[in-house]
C-alpha cells in the first residue's frame, strides 16, 4: 500500500512506483556502485515518455530531488537520491535501426551491448562504451570514449538528435535544427538539462574486427607505454587501442603466476581489412617481453562485452579519477608504473585511452565537450568486493591522481570522474562553461536537475 502523496504519482502514470515500504524497495534503489547506499522516497521505473513528464511535474510541485537513472553505471551514484525521485529508465532498452539512412534511435534505458547488438545485425556501429552493460545515456551525454573514437569521434560527435523532457515537464526534440542550442549542450554537458528519453545516432559500416591484447611485466610499464604512444600515433585511425595498468586476468593466454600479479597491457582492435590485422598488430610483441596475447578476428559486440565480467561487475565497491593529457609523457608512465603495484583487485582498470584522430577535427566550441586538443583521457577505477577496505583503496586512487595530475590538464572526462570532482566542473568544460551555464538558465533556471555533475545556471542569463 503506497502513501498518499505517491498515490498521487500513481494516478499519472503507468510504470510502476516503488516506496520503502514496498517488497521490491531494496532492489529498485541499488546501483552498479556498491558504495553508493541511498534511500529515495520512491523509484519510478519510467514505462513512457508521458511518464518521464508527469514525473517532472510532479517533483517539481512536492519539491522533490530528481535522480535518472539510465545504466545506472555513473560511480558517483548519480543514479539515485537521498528522499527524492528515482526516475529508472533501465526498462526502456528499445533500439530501432534504420539501416539505409545508418542511423539508430536507442531508449534511455539501453545499454550498449543493447546497442551494438541491434545495429550489428545490419553491420553498422558507432562509437560506444568499452564496458558493455555501460548506459548509452550516461556515457554519450558526458561525451562518450570507447574503441571507435580516433575513427569515428565520441559518441556524442555521432549523435544526430535527443528527445528530452525539460525541468517544468515539457517535451522537446534537440538536433542541429530544433533548439540548437540545447543539443550543443546535451553533447557533453550531463544530464544537467533534462530527462533525455532517447538518441538518435549516426551508424557506420562496421562488422568483424580484428581484436588484440598483449600482457606484460607492470615493472616495464615505461617501455611499453613509450613504444605504445609511438606506435598508436602512427597506426591509421581504424586502430583503436588503449594502454592500461590491471592485476593479471585469469584469462587463458596468461600464465596462473601472472594472475593478480600487476601487469600493462594493450588492448583494442582493428578496423580495417581483417587480412592486415596479424601484421597491425604484431609490432606490440615487441614493446617488450609480453607474458601473453591474443590476436583474433571477432564479431565487434563480442569485443565490447570482453571485460564485463571483470570491470563490469554491479555491487563492487568503487571509487574513480580522471584527468586529460597533452601527451602520455615519460613522466605520467613513470607515475602508473610506480602506483601500479597497489591496483586493488582484478576487477580495478588504469586506462590511458586515446582520443585523437576524429575526435581533434571537431572544434573545441562545437559541442560541449571542450578538450579536443589533448591526446589521452587517464582514468584511475579502483573497484574493489570488501568494504572494509575502503580507506586503503580510496587513498590509493587519490595519491595516483595527485601524482599523475602534475603532468596533466586543468581538467577531466566527468564520467570518469567521483562525486567529490565538483570542484574540478569549470575546468572540465574550459572555455565552454560560460555557454553551458547560459544554456543552463535557459533550460533549467532552478537548477532542477542537479544531481550530476552540476553546472550551475548563469545569473547573467535569466
Amino acid at each position: 500500500m503506497g502513501t498518499e502523496q505517491f498515490d498521487v504519482l500513481r494516478e499519472q502514470v503507468r510504470g510502476q512506483v516503488i516506496e520503502s515500504g514496498d517488497p521490491e524497495y531494496d532492489a529498485a534503489r541499488v546501483v552498479f556502485n556498491g558504495m553508493v547506499d541511498r534511500r529515495p522516497a520512491a523509484v519510478l521505473r519510467v514505462s513512457q515518455v508521458a511518464d518521464a513528464m508527469a514525473a517532472v511535474r510532479f517533483a517539481r510541485e512536492n519539491s522533490l530531488d530528481v535522480a535518472l537513472r539510465g545504466g545506472g553505471h555513473s560511480a558517483p551514484g548519480f543514479g539515485t537520491v537521498d528522499g527524492g525521485l528515482v526516475l529508472d529508465f533501465s526498462a526502456r532498452r528499445g533500439v530501432r535501426v534504420d539501416p539505409v539512412a545508418r542511423r539508430a534511435r536507442a531508449e534511455a534505458g539501453a545499454t550498449w551491448a543493447d546497442f551494438n547488438h541491434a545495429t550489428h545485425a545490419f553491420g553498422l556501429a558507432s562509437t560506444g562504451g568499452i564496458i558493455g552493460s555501460t548506459g548509452v545515456a550516461g556515457l554519450t551525454l558526458g561525451g562518450g570514449i570507447g574503441y571507435l573514437t580516433r575513427k569515428y569521434g565520441l559518441a556524442c560527435d555521432n549523435l544526430i538528435s535527443a528527445d528530452v523532457v525539460l525541468a517544468d515537464g515539457t517535451f522537446v526534440t534537440a538536433s542541429e535544427s530544433e533548439n540548437a542550442d540545447l543539443f550543443w549542450a546535451l553533447r557533453g554537458g550531463g544530464g544537467n538539462f533534462g530527462a533525455v528519453t532517447s538518441f538518435e545516432f549516426q551508424l557506420h559500416p562496421l562488422d568483424m574486427v580484428f581484436v588484440g591484447l598483449a600482457f606484460f611485466d607492470a615493472t616495464a610499464g615505461a617501455e611499453v607505454g613509450a613504444a605504445y604512444r609511438e606506435w598508436i600515433a602512427a597506426q591509421p585511425e581504424e586502430m583503436g587501442a588503449f594502454l592500461g595498468f590491471h592485476q593479471g586476468p585469469p584469462v587463458p593466454f596468461l600464465p596462473e603466476g601472472w594472475h593478480g600479479k600487476p601487469v600493462s597491457v594493450v588492448a583494442g582492435m582493428w578496423t580495417g581489412d581483417l587480412d592486415e590485422g596479424q601484421a597491425r598488430w604484431q609490432p606490440v610483441l615487441d614493446f617488450a617481453p609480453s607474458l601473453g596475447s591474443m590476436f583474433a578476428p571477432m564479431p565487434y559486440p563480442a569485443l565490447n562485452v570482453m571485460f564485463d565480467g571483470l570491470n563490469g561487475v554491479p555491487g563492487l565497491q568503487g571509487y574513480w579519477k580522471a584527468d586529460f593529457l597533452s601527451t602520455l609523457s615519460d613522466n605520467a608512465l613513470r607515475v602508473a608504473v610506480e602506483y601500479s603495484p597497489g591496483i586493488p583487485t582484478v576487477h580495478s582498470a588504469n586506462h590511458f585511452y586515446p582520443i585523437d584522430g576524429a575526435v581533434q577535427r571537431v572544434a573545441s566550441d562545437a559541442t560541449a565537450f571542450a578538450y579536443r586538443d589533448v591526446a589521452f583521457a587517464p582514468v584511475i577505477a579502483g573497484q574493489w568486493p570488501d568494504p572494509t577496505e575502503n580507506a586503503e583503496h580510496i587513498a590509493w586512487v587519490r595519491n595516483y591522481w595527485s601524482a599523475l595530475h602534475e603532468y596533466s590538464e586543468p581538467g577531466g572526462y566527468i564520467n570518469f570522474q567521483d562525486a567529490d570532482d565538483q570542484s574540478r566542473i569549470e575546468d572540465n568544460y574550459a572555455a565552454n562553461y560560460a555557454r553551458l551555464a547560459q544554456v543552463k538558465a535557459k533550460y533549467d533556471p532552478d537548477n532542477f536537475f542537479h544531481v550530476n555533475q552540476n553546472i550551475k545556471p548563469s545569473a547573467v542569463a535569466r
